[in-house]
């Protein structure tokens, strides 16, 4: 007869266990609930889950361990705060398959209550050097769907990309060490918006041409011309909609 073999220490885990494991991951109401909360696309601390969920912040801290060590969530760091998002795109259409087999007509993904800020700053502001708010996510959507930028993981400019840079004026020469493209977690969006050398030579370029402007007040809030809308329509497809 032969001789069952018998895995290594070391040996990765057949793909049954993976699955099992997988599938035990998800197989709590309350772990059930943040992956379903976090469909919404955006990121949120512990303390926002747990209070969407309704149970403890420290009960949700061992939920949160179990779907990170399982890779369907990730956290991010910005700033003093830590969020919590589904893992990637693939992820995310397998938990919101699952979820739709199990719930025929659910509702819509939860929105997000938590967000304080001022109205301008939400509407467009700069992130250090580059767009923000949503006006930042209107143009790295924009870009995404044009096939100019890749999201999924790490950001990364694609060819077409390059080249709309050049037609838009955008000088990426002399990047040094600082990548072409990188994301940036947006405190009010709760998404990644576009940032690096292109993001950067963007808003410059913007500031340059006065597609966008400083309020008489200053700060970090920006207003977008009727010349920056004509831009942003010609380049991206935008509308003042889109960041309004």
């Amino acid at each position: 007869m032969d001789r069952v073999p018998v895995p290594e220490p070391g040996d990765a885990p057949a793909p049954a266990a993976r699955l099992a494991a997988l599938a035990a991951a998800l197989a709590d109401e309350t772990r059930a609930a943040i992956c379903m909360t976090l469909l919404e696309g955006r990121a949120w601390t512990a303390g926002e889950l747990a209070r969407a969920t309704g149970v403890a912040p420290s009960t949700v801290s061992g939920h949160l361990a179990r779907l990170l060590e399982a890779g369907i969530c990730v956290t991010e760091r910005q700033g003093r705060h830590s969020y919590v998002r589904i893992a990637d795109t693939a992820t995310a259409r397998l938990v919101d398959e699952l979820a739709s087999h199990a719930v025929p007509g659910r509702d819509a993904a939860h929105a997000v209550p938590v967000v304080a800020a001022p109205d301008p700053l939400a509407r467009a502001r700069t992130c250090y050097d580059h767009f923000a708010g949503r006006l930042g996510m209107a143009v790295t959507d924009a870009m995404e769907t044009r096939g100019l930028l890749r999201t999924e993981g790490v950001f990364a400019l694609t060819e077409a990309g390059a080249d709309w840079c050049g037609g838009a004026g955008i000088d990426l020469a002399g990047a040094g060490r600082r990548p072409l493209a990188s994301s940036c977690l947006d405190w009010t969006e709760r998404r990644r918006h576009l940032g690096g050398l292109v993001g950067a030579r963007l808003c410059a370029r913007a500031f340059d041409r006065a597609w966008v402007v400083r309020p008489a007040d200053g700060g970090r809030g920006l207003l977008v011309t009727e010349a920056g809308e004509e831009a942003f329509g010609a380049l991206l497809g935008l509308t003042a909609g889109d960041w309004s």
